[in-house]
């Protein structure tokens, strides 16, 4: 048998990682701005998640929701603390697609409507309504395209009320930055406006913080930087670091009912003590705030490179924390190539234009200028 051929590969396989670096079958040693697509929250291989897993592991790695398990309140306890959100319930699954599958299904319980608006851009997984939701007709295969989603431009607050004051929508799901969309923010106007909105109309107001929530902003949830709260708050990436994990946090007014969602392995015993592990690790190290501080230098320095015109073809540096844009003049795809081929760096990227970097969390200001120095080389 052979893998089902639907992903373009760099020639390269990583053996092994440590912090923000990770190297290949090779030896080859390269610097990681790219944490897996946004996954790797408390950097590659951190010796506390090591031994949490493997403590886990060895005790019990899986059992049913059929039966209690602690570490599922443990990590409720903890996630609503750190997060600011302790009079919210958590439902835990195995990713962010699950996670915004059963938030707009929540959400078409509470109200019993079936319309959706999603951003322009949006992406919010692939699978059923959770891809019907994702702005990209590519992937969205004729069984999923029902017709429940309207798509609407960033910040156009006039245009949002247009379609929530028709009384029909169900919910709104927005990125309060956008990955796949090429980091893009909501401001805090157009976001207090979709909250008023929703509260007037009786619609839920979903804020996916799949990418940049669990501290890539520089605050926990990236919506924290536009004084809102969200009806619901889907999570997975950074979770785990790694480990197959999700979340809904779920606004008190929702009252959960027996059998209404369910999940096999979401929230099992490996997943919950990783979990913890991570919440341990950014609280310890204190990583929300060196993704602020860290974020905020990359962020100024390539900006003064730019406007200095010490980085050809960029026209443009922008995000939060450390979920940032660089949008070239011209494809991305070269410049990305030589900084992985030539300057052993990963980078992810957005649209054709757009190069992004997601790093760990615990990336440091060395870090920040090796990555400078590669990509100036690069371009």
């Amino acid at each position: 048998m052979e893998l089902f051929d639907v992903y373009p590969l760099f020639d390269i396989a990583i053996d092994h990682g440590k912090g923000c670096h990770v190297w290949d079958e090779e030896g080859q040693e390269y610097l990681d701005l790219y944490g897996g697509h946004a996954v790797i929250s408390v950097g590659h291989a951190h010796p506390h998640y090591v031994e949490a897993i493997s403590k886990q592991v060895a005790k019990l790695g899986f059992y049913s929701n059929s039966v209690q398990n602690p570490l599922q309140k443990e990590l409720a306890k903890r996630l609503g603390k750190a997060c600011g959100y302790e009079d919210y319930q958590l439902f835990l699954i195995n990713s962010g697609a699950e996670a915004n599958e059963n938030a707009l299904k929540l959400a078409s319980f509470h109200n019993g409507r079936t319309r959706v608006l999603s951003l322009e851009k949006a992406f919010h997984g692939r699978t059923s309504l959770a891809v019907e939701a994702t702005n990209n007709p590519k992937i969205i295969a004729p069984i999923n395209a029902n017709g429940h989603v309207t798509y609407l431009p960033i910040n156009d607050l006039a245009a949002w009320e247009a379609e929530i004051s028709k009384g029909d929508v169900c919910a709104v799901i927005i990125e309060c930055i956008q990955g796949v969309g090429g980091i893009r923010m909501v401001s805090k106007e157009f976001l207090q406006g979709i909250r008023a909105l929703c509260d007037k109309y009786d619609t839920v107001l979903i804020c996916d913080e799949i990418q940049c929530g669990y501290g890539r902003s520089g605050k926990f949830f990236a919506h924290q930087w536009l004084d809102v709260k969200p009806d619901m708050i889907t999570v997975a990436k950074g979770i785990c670091n790694g480990y197959p994990m999700g979340g809904v946090l779920i606004s008190p007014k929702y009252k959960p009912v027996y059998g209404q969602l369910g999940t096999t392995f979401g929230g099992n015993h490996l997943g919950c003590a990783g979990a913890i592990a991570v919440l341990d690790i950014m609280e310890k190290e204190n990583l929300i705030e060196n993704a602020n501080k860290v974020g905020t230098y990359l962020i100024e320095t390539l900006t003064a490179e730019m406007k200095a015109g010490n980085l050809p073809h960029v026209i443009d540096v922008r995000g939060e924390g450390l979920m940032i844009g660089i949008e070239l003049d011209i494809p991305y795809k070269e410049p990305r190539t030589r900084l992985i081929k030539e300057q052993h760096c990963f980078t992810g990227c957005a649209g054709t234009t757009v190069i992004r970097l997601l790093p760990p969390l615990c990336i440091s200001m060395a870090d920040a200028d090796d990555f400078i120095a590669r990509f100036k080389a690069a371009l």
